[in-house]
């Protein structure tokens, strides 16, 4: 945990960040203040190398929002009025990875900081996985439905396309270099690094596909919301990468 200056810093970091990813209209302000919270909470339990994963996280998934936005725009496909995120989408993403900077900072002998950073970039390359397959996915012209294949509009809960299954492994897979680049760089403890990229990439990518199922499954009946089927699916990718950790005998 940090303290002292550390705390101080990461605390007026952490805050300076969420103004201004709202000033960039990233996050509305509502969505920018639970940010922060949460955002403050990991950095004083995890540090700095979590933290900093998280912000690239928003700023990446920011950045794929806007990308021909005003096509997406055209097709009423776009998050948001502006591409911002609202308070659901924020509370969906962060809730996991902010119980996981927890865990870790308050006894490393339930979960190691290694574990913990496996599961946290997990838990990111899932949101990444999804933000990109959903965002330039939507700009292929056509989607199928994960379950049967038939036709469906583009954006349509469970619709897939061969576009969005490359971009969504293209997040993950990203999220997994990065974050382990970002944890060795800044002297995070990480579990062996072959382990840890292949674990967060397939995890975060297979996730996604959770996602899409329980979006055509149960969102689409109204019986999910958009934040509950993200929630699920982050934590799909969690319990995944747990799985694959203990079958390659990676402790936690």
């Amino acid at each position: 945990m940090l303290v002292g200056w550390s705390a101080l810093i990461g605390v007026v970091a952490t805050i300076l960040l969420a103004v201004g990813a709202v000033t960039g209209r990233a996050l509305t302000p509502p969505a920018g203040a639970i940010a922060a919270a949460f955002g403050i909470v990991i950095v004083l339990f995890a540090g700095f190398p979590f933290l900093a994963l998280l912000v690239l996280f928003v700023a990446a998934s920011s950045l794929a929002t806007r990308y021909r936005f005003e096509e997406k725009k055209q097709k009423h496909v776009q998050e948001g009025r502006s591409g911002e995120r609202g308070v659901s989408n924020v509370v969906a993403h962060i809730l996991l990875p902010t119980a996981i900077a927890v865990a870790a900072g308050v006894s490393a002998a339930h979960l190691t900081t290694a574990g913990a950073a496996l599961l946290f970039a997990s838990a990111l390359a899932f949101g990444a996985s999804d933000t990109f397959a959903s965002e330039f996915g939507v700009l292929s012209g056509h989607a199928r439905s994960i379950l049967s294949g038939k036709p469906v509009p583009p954006g349509t809960n469970g619709g897939v396309s061969g576009r969005g299954h490359l971009f969504a492994f293209v997040g993950s897979a990203t999220t997994a270099i990065v974050g382990l680049a970002l944890f060795d760089l800044l002297g995070t403890s990480i579990v062996n690094p072959v382990v840890f990229v292949t674990t967060v990439a397939f995890a975060g990518f297979v996730a996604c596909q959770v996602d899409s199922v329980l979006g055509e499954v149960f969102e689409n009946r109204g019986w999910l919301s958009k934040g509950s089927t993200n929630f699920l699916g982050m934590l799909s990718a969690v319990a995944i990468a747990v799985t694959a950790a203990t079958f390659v005998g990676v402790g936690l």
